[in-house]
């Protein structure tokens, strides 16, 4: 993995910065991937909950899985007057609280860069769809997206 220092080069590429933060987070490593985020970052996830750092996601993702990450399977990214828009797009694997692993969920986050950190993140995916959080059993797993 390559480390991209925002606080050294705020001009770096915005895509290698989005994928060591997504690689962090992926990691369980927060005090790495939080040095990604501005201050006054926030963070939007499905049904419109809204956070303000790793550490409140963290707590309010709880009942919800036991983890979760990213195969991230492409980019797409565009120049703004105050940065940069990154769109990451793939497929989530993890296990969900009763212990069933799921794979193949589609997600897109949308990344909006400034001054080379990451000021917003949406994120949208198929989690509850697929009903995978659910299921008490692998038999229980709705098929599996394929792309």
């Amino acid at each position: 993995m390559t480390t991209v220092d925002p606080a050294a080069d705020p001009a770096a590429d915005p895509v290698a910065l989005v994928e060591d933060y997504l690689a962090c987070v992926g990691a369980g490593r927060r005090a790495d991937a939080s040095r990604y985020l501005a201050p006054d970052a926030e963070l939007v996830f499905p049904g419109g909950r809204r956070y303000r750092g790793l550490d409140e996601l963290a707590a309010g993702s709880t009942g919800r899985y036991r983890f979760v990450d990213k195969h991230r399977d492409t980019y797409e990214s565009l120049s703004t007057p105050d940065g940069a828009v990154v769109y990451s797009l793939g497929r989530l694997f993890g296990e969900n609280t009763y212990g069933v692993h799921f794979t193949n969920v589609r997600y897109v986050d949308r990344f909006r860069l400034r001054d080379g950190l990451i000021v917003e993140q949406w994120v949208w995916n198929d989690l509850a769809e697929t009903g995978v959080l659910d299921a008490a059993t692998p038999a229980e797993l709705v098929a599996e997206f394929r792309p």
